[in-house]
């Protein structure tokens, strides 16, 4: 019976250490298993990253603005686009017309070549029967720069033009029938005649004068004109 009792103990721990072996190299397994395992938190994005980053993505993608000013007395080159005239416009006509040559500040273009400017006729004048010259005038008050929708308020200095001066030509013909008709009076009557003639051919020569205007002004589409800032101006540009 001790015999058979200390075999049935020895066959139990001998179970029991076999058992307590494969445990502990399963655990030993799983512990290896989990160290190498990344921790979930490590490859896991919180919650909403997505769309920050897509947001963040939109926003970079969106153009950036910033403001360049044009000051006070900055020149702007243009050719009109509405054609004017001394005989033709009125008094608050609309005008248009566009930079020719880009304007550049501090190496950032603040008005591309092509963006336009619109204004009014402030003066048509015709030259009088008498005396006097032709002339027109424009103003500029508002520009959009080329490829946006930006409107500016702007103010200019007045750009005009007169016609040539008629007081050459009206001397002329005065002076020409007068001296006429001088010399038809001294023939006919003498020196009292002469006298007669010449205010005669004076009267004449005014009245053709009178019956005729001074040359009118024009200035047609694609005329060149230099516009002038009298108060400085801020632009918006894309960067």
């Amino acid at each position: 019976m001790r015999v058979l009792t200390r075999a049935t103990m020895c066959a139990a721990v001998a179970a029991l250490s076999i058992a307590c072996g494969q445990g502990s190299a399963t655990s030993g397994t799983q512990a290896q298993t989990d160290l190498t395992r990344e921790p979930a938190a490590a490859t896991d994005k919180p919650a909403g990253a997505d769309k920050k980053e897509a947001a963040g993505g939109k926003m970079s993608d969106a153009p950036q603005w910033r403001e360049v000013v044009l000051p006070a007395g900055t020149t702007l080159p243009v050719a009109l686009d509405t054609s004017v005239g001394s005989d033709t416009s009125r008094v608050e006509d609309r005008v248009t017309a566009h930079i020719t040559k880009a304007i550049v500040v501090e190496g950032v273009t603040a008005l591309p070549e092509g963006s336009s400017v619109s204004g009014v006729v402030t003066d048509a004048t015709r030259a009088g029967k008498v005396s006097g010259t032709s002339r027109v005038a424009v103003r500029f008050h508002s520009l959009t720069p080329a490829q946006t929708d930006e409107r500016y308020d702007i103010a200019t200095s007045t750009v005009a033009r007169s016609g040539p001066s008629e007081k050459k030509k009206d001397a002329v013909k005065i002076a020409a029938p007068a001296a006429g008709g001088a010399i038809v009076g001294g023939i006919v009557g003498g020196k009292k005649g002469a006298v007669i003639g010449g205010a005669a051919g004076g009267g004449a020569g005014t009245a053709v004068v009178m019956s005729q205007r001074g040359e009118d002004v024009r200035l047609g589409r694609g005329a060149a004109l230099t516009l002038r800032l009298t108060e400085a101006v801020t632009i918006r540009v894309k960067t």
